[in-house]
């Protein structure tokens, strides 16, 4: 009995020796703040390259031309697939989504759904034919076409010796008027890390 509680008081000393070690501090930042631990794409490089990118996008030709042959209307564009061809895991929803909050917050263009959340917008119309009052039901045949569709990739190249390394990211957009498939704009934005262990 003597043993197991000596053997007890030296494991209790042992982990209050390494439980200090063991602790972490998390600390609240602020969502703007540019915080770069690995090197690798983040949200920082997502936010950035979305607003150049569609900064450069409404400055093209293009929007003049629609506004010129459309009595002023602002066009309406739906952003597309965004492919990840970088040896990284990027998350493209989450630089689409920061494109289209672009496209909103300029007030030069109008944006539709794509994809899934088009669907989803269906299916709930579809409900409301049934179960909604006449006068709240909305209408089939109603939705919004778009005029021009935004797709593109973000592309990567990475040199490394020893502890170094420099990642050359690239993100390239094109602008397509979707009824003649004609390319009306492209564009890339580039960022350059170096990163040193």
């Amino acid at each position: 009995m003597k043993l197991q509680k000596i053997a007890m008081a030296a494991f209790a000393a042992a982990l209050m020796v390494t439980a200090p070690s063991c602790s972490h501090k998390i600390e609240r930042v602020s969502v703007d703040e540019t915080i770069d631990l690995s090197g690798n794409w983040n949200d920082t490089d997502s936010r950035m390259v979305a607003e150049a990118m569609v900064d450069q996008i409404l400055k093209g030709p293009w929007i003049s031309e629609y506004n010129r042959t459309h009595a002023n209307k602002k066009p309406v564009v739906i952003v597309g697939l965004v492919y990840n061809k970088t040896s990284e895991h990027i998350d493209a929803s989450t630089f689409i989504k920061d494109v289209e909050k672009a496209f909103i917050n300029s007030g030069k263009v109008r944006l539709v759904q794509a994809d899934a959340k088009r669907e989803a917008l269906r299916q709930e119309r579809a409900s409301q034919q049934n179960y909604s009052s006449v006068e709240t039901a909305k209408q089939w045949g109603k939705e919004l076409g778009a005029d021009y569709m935004l797709q593109g990739d973000i592309t990567s190249i990475t040199d490394a010796y020893k502890k170094e390394k420099v990642t050359y990211y690239q993100t390239s957009l094109e602008l397509s008027d979707l009824e003649s498939n004609e390319v009306v704009w492209i564009g890339d934005k580039k960022i350059k890390k170096y990163i040193k262990n």
